[in-house]
C-alpha cells in the first residue's frame, strides 16, 4: 500500500489546516494520527468532535481509560494502546489499571471489570448485548447514558484504530516510552 502522508499545517488540505492547529494547541504537537487523518478533513473533524464528546461523557477518567483501552487492545492497535497509556498518565489514572488493561489481566475492581466486559461484548457482538450482560452492567451501577457513551467511544476508536491499521501510523516520540 502507498505510504500515507504525515501532514503539517503547510502540506494539509486547506480545510484540515485549522484542525491541525487545534490539535497543536490541544496536545502541544500534532499527533501522527491527526497528521494522517488530515488527508480527509471530514475524518479529522469527525474524530476531533467524537474525542471531545467522549472526554465530556458520563465516565470518570478511570472508566474512560477502561473503555478506550479495552477497545484499543481488542483491535490490536499498535498506536492507540501506547497513546492512551500516555493519556491515562496525564489524566492521573492508576498505572496498574492501565497495565492490567494492556495485559488483559484482572482489574482488581468489580465495577470496572463489568465495564470492560460490557465494552468487549459490544465490540465483539457488533453492538449486541446479551440480557445477562445488560443486567450485570446496570446492577453494577451504570446507566443507560453510560451504555450509550460506550458506543460513542467505540465510534471514535473505530476511526483511529482502523486508520492506524491502514496507515501503519508511526508512533510519536511522546508515546514511545509507553510502547
Amino acid at each position: 500500500m502507498k505510504e500515507f502522508t504525515l501532514h503539517t499545517p503547510e502540506t494539509a488540505p486547506e480545510s484540515s489546516k485549522p484542525l491541525l492547529e487545534k490539535s497543536q494547541q490541544a496536545f502541544g504537537s500534532i499527533p501522527n494520527l491527526h497528521a494522517v487523518m488530515a488527508e480527509s478533513p471530514q475524518l479529522l473533524h469527525g474524530y476531533q468532535v467524537l474525542h471531545e464528546a467522549f472526554l465530556n461523557s458520563s465516565f470518570n477518567n478511570a472508566e474512560k481509560t477502561v473503555v478506550w483501552q479495552s477497545i484499543n487492545v481488542e483491535h490490536e492497535c499498535h498506536y492507540c494502546v501506547p497513546a492512551h497509556s500516555a493519556i491515562a498518565k496525564s489524566m492521573k489514572v492508576d498505572d496498574d489499571l492501565n497495565q492490567a488493561l494492556r495485559d488483559q489481566a484482572p482489574l482488581g475492581d468489580d465495577k470496572l471489570e463489568v465495564l470492560r466486559d460490557t465494552t468487549l461484548e459490544i465490540v465483539r457482538q457488533r453492538g449486541h448485548l446479551s440480557d445477562e450482560q445488560s443486567k450485570t452492567f446496570f446492577a453494577a451501577g451504570y446507566s443507560q447514558q453510560n451504555l450509550l457513551d460506550i458506543i460513542l467511544a467505540l465510534s471514535q476508536k473505530v476511526m483511529s484504530n482502523y486508520v492506524n491499521h491502514l496507515a501503519d501510523t508511526p508512533l510519536d516520540d511522546a508515546f514511545k516510552p509507553f510502547a
